[in-house]
């Protein structure tokens, strides 16, 4: 509504974890352990079936599925 990407601006706080599907389980159980890790889910998985980063979505994009491009300019930008 405002313009913002979600996906592009900074978000304190937060990690974003890939991990190997055999040991999910396991770094999700230590994470749920922490005070600060409680909340943890697993929101996504790993497929052959697209070349880029997909997000399932409500409406649009290809059988309900958006691709996200890699971030334009720099991936970790300064927050201050």
């Amino acid at each position: 509504m405002l313009g913002l990407d979600v996906l592009e601006i900074g978000n304190e706080g937060k990690v974003v974890a890939a991990v190997i599907p055999e040991r999910a389980d396991a770094v999700l159980s230590a994470l749920k352990a922490t005070p600060l890790g409680k909340d943890a889910t697993i929101i996504g998985e790993a497929t052959s079936e697209f070349d880029l980063v997909a997000m399932e979505t409500v409406v649009g994009g290809r059988r309900g599925r958006r691709i996200i491009p890699p971030p334009a300019g720099d991936s970790v930008p300064r927050i201050c």
